[in-house]
């Protein structure tokens, strides 16, 4: 605990420092929020930039009201305490009428009571039936949504508001106050108690869902802005009885006892029941026209709210602060990001790209539409990709095209149409598939591409074009390339032995005379990249200058010694690494930085990263729930010269905002690995991982490519089968039934991917 209070006073320290001296990621969650540029004209009310309103401080890591969260997230917000009250008037920080989901207190008292609460039995522990002495000593905060992490649980007491109010610098304070008449049949007044809160303390708001509640207060608060909070709109409000939906249409009547309204964000852009967003209510407008501010609430960033963001907190935050009259202020779980959001990316999205940094994509604008379909690739040009990738693969009749894999069961409808065609082919891989190469491109064409959803199905991508777009052809996606002037193609090789020794096919000269005939060999305006994990396949383009050879690593490795970065140098320029060989995760904490990226840029080779994805899931706990943050940790604090991203756009907004210049005044600053480890006690942390292994010689170099064998003719009995493309994988047979073949394409793993 000590260790963790010296942790935060540190941070609270370096906030008052100046961005360019800052080096911990928790102080960052403060920094780009207080600034914006002085030319933005903001439609909200008052006219100036909206406010971030911090429910229970970063309660998106932190438990509610506990010193962290309120430590980490005062600078840049105002705090939301959602008001309860003990027999004894004691007032504390806890959300909703129980205590049981964010507290221990089932520990102090383990006996449940059931109390009627606006017209509803509810059952549960009621902080009404306990002193404030008894919450103050014996309740400790527990973090209330159970996907987020429970290292903190136990370590902080209940806020007490009388306690955070006296101190020295207590942060800004909303009030929130509900259930009048339940507190009042247990003698505790609750207008006179807020009242006299008013009087002690500088509040600058209070809500209630209660409109008896609110008048009787209203002309009481002096320097307090009274709001009304909506709930859902069949919800009833206690006094008059009528849904918050009908409420919502008279505004004028809410300006008699009100200031401004908190809606859920739904009353100001709806969701449609399939998860899509609806047209946009003009609730802002129609409340501004009235003089009433508008504060939207519901905000966080691991809660899914529509296919229509991409995963992507900051696109959500912006359709409230960016187009037309904006609200007022955002009431978040993640105050950062939404800080980040109004200081960085709101009217800021068309500015030239701050660091030379490539933008690559991963089957084209994967996280969109099904990879690899030229709707996926028109979407990661329209986005700012820099580089459009081509995995290619070859069909039974010598046709090339783009798929991120030569199975065709996860990225198409293969399975509903050639189920008879499934093979095992442990060269290729352990499971049984459907392979592009044993189906002609004509019957390829009869199936509907799929789109991928790699963390599994609880986090779908956009299912409304699911089955969209069409397979594209290499000779297509060249001509695309070349028409869209991108700055340049990476074109993935794999198999290539496979192929030829087993299936009469050389996709290397195919791919290579494809180049050619689309001149890509006799200019230089575009960047040609060949990328394979087969020292073998780049071989075969070391004479041609024009291009720039790739080597893919797709295990996870620890080091590499200079014997084998002298090796990789033999055969490329570039090296392309999966995020998890670079920064070290462990139990969805960064626990360190490997020396892989600087032992090959200190060789003067050119270093990508793979994959990037927006999924909150994927993302370590001191990322924030935010790809921002973790786009900026791999360009600030690893210094890649490339991301490979299954969502382009959300890296192309980062690298074009203000906030990912480290020497602007707003900063969006890196993740510091073990920082947020360094504060949780070492009994409750992970088990530490075995060592990465290191990326050995042999791991590197790979036989030379057989010879293309002859279709009809079997190869001779007395050659032994070459090695699969990456020396160093396992290749074991399963021998998976037909039954596993269906649950491997209908489900996926929805471990963390880092």
């Amino acid at each position: 605990m000590n260790k963790m209070l010296r942790s935060l006073f540190l941070v609270l320290l370096l906030i008052h420092a100046t961005l360019a001296t800052q080096k911990l990621s928790l102080s960052s969650l403060s920094t780009s929020s207080r600034i914006s540029s002085p030319t933005k004209i903001w439609s909200t009310l008052s006219g100036s930039k909206p406010v971030v309103v911090a429910r229970g401080g970063f309660t998106g890591l932190f438990p509610e009201g506990s010193k962290e969260a309120i430590g980490i997230s005062k600078e840049i917000s105002i705090f939301l305490c959602n008001l309860q009250f003990t027999k004894d008037a004691g007032a504390f920080c806890v959300t909703g009428i129980k205590l049981d989901n964010a507290t221990n207190i089932a520990t102090f008292d383990p006996k449940l009571k059931t109390y009627k609460i606006n017209g509803k039995d509810v059952q549960g522990h009621f902080m009404v039936d306990y002193t404030g002495a008894q919450i103050d000593h014996n309740v400790t905060m527990n973090q209330a949504i159970f996907s987020r992490p429970s290292f903190y649980d136990g370590m902080s007491p209940v806020l007490n508001v009388d306690g955070l109010l006296s101190g020295k610098s207590p942060p800004r304070l909303w009030l929130n106050v509900q259930y009048e008449a339940f507190y009042n049949e247990h003698g505790v007044k609750l207008v006179d108690i807020v009242l006299e809160m008013l009087r002690l303390y500088k509040i600058d708001f209070v809500s209630s869902p209660e409109i008896g509640f609110l008048r009787s207060i209203n002309g009481k608060a002096k320097n307090t802005k009274v709001i009304l909070q909506f709930l859902s709109a069949n919800d009833h409000e206690p006094t008059t009885k009528q849904p918050y939906g009908s409420i919502v249409k008279d505004l004028a009547a809410i300006k008699s006892y009100a200031l401004g309204i908190m809606v859920p964000k739904e009353y100001i852009c709806p969701i449609k029941p399939d998860k899509y967003m609806g047209t946009p209510t003009t609730l802002v407008y129609d409340a501004h026209k009235q003089g009433l501010e508008v504060y939207a609430s519901g905000f966080a960033n691991d809660l899914f709210s529509s296919y229509s963001y991409n995963y992507d907190p900051t696109a959500e935050y912006l359709q409230f602060i960016e187009k037309g009259e904006i609200v007022d202020g955002l009431v978040t779980d993640f105050p950062s990001t939404a800080s980040n959001s109004i200081a960085c990316f709101a009217q800021n999205n068309t500015l030239p790209k701050k660091e030379p940094v490539f933008i690559i994509s991963n089957n084209g604008a994967s996280g969109v539409y099904p990879g690899s379909t030229d709707l996926a690739y028109q979407k990661a040009i329209d986005d700012g990709v820099d580089i459009i990738d081509c995995s290619v693969q070859m069909t039974k009749d010598g046709i090339l095209f783009c798929l991120n894999t030569v199975d065709l069961t996860a990225d198409t409808t293969a399975m509903t149409k050639f189920m008879s065609r499934t093979s095992n082919i442990p060269e290729i891989q352990p499971k049984t598939g459907i392979f592009s190469f044993d189906l002609t491109w004509n019957e390829i064409q009869t199936l509907q591409p799929q789109i991928a959803s790699p963390l599994g199905m609880d986090f779908q991508r956009n299912p409304a074009d699911k089955n969209s777009g069409k397979f594209v052809t290499l000779s297509e996606f060249l001509e695309l390339a070349k028409a869209k002037a991108v700055t340049g193609i990476l074109i993935n090789i794999e198999n290539a032995a496979y192929l030829a020794s087993k299936k009469g096919l050389d996709i290397v000269a195919a791919i290579s005379t494809a180049l050619s005939n689309a001149t890509f060999d006799k200019q230089a305006t575009q960047q040609v990249l060949i990328q394979s994990d087969d020292s073998s396949v780049l071989s075969k383009y070391k004479d041609i200058p024009s291009y720039k050879r790739v080597f893919l690593v797709e295990d996870k490795i620890g080091d590499v010694p200079k014997q084998t970065v002298d090796e990789i140098k033999k055969y490329a320029e570039i090296v392309n690494l999966p995020k998890s060989s670079i920064v070290k995760v462990s139990g969805s904490l960064l626990t360190g930085m490997t020396k892989v990226v600087k032992e090959l840029k200190d060789a003067n080779l050119t270093v990508f990263v793979h994959t990037l994805r927006n999924e909150f899931i994927s993302l370590a706990f001191d990322y924030w729930s935010d790809p921002n943050v973790e786009i900026a940790t791999y360009i600030h604090s690893v210094k890649v010269d490339g991301i490979v991203t299954d969502f382009p756009a959300t890296t192309s907004r980062y690298l074009r905002s203000q906030c990912s210049d480290p020497n602007n005044v707003a900063t969006i600053l890196p993740a510091q690995a073990c920082e947020l480890q360094s504060t949780i006690p070492p009994t409750l942390l992970p088990p530490s991982e075995a060592p990465l292994p290191p990326l050995k010689v042999e791991n590197v170099v790979d036989p030379p490519l057989p010879a293309v064998i002859t279709v009809n003719a079997p190869p001779s009995s007395t050659i032994a089968p070459p090695l699969p493309s990456g020396a160093w994988k396992n290749v074991v047979n399963h021998g998976f039934s037909l039954v596993v073949i269906i649950v491997v394409v209908t489900t996926t793993t929805t471990s963390l991917t880092l």
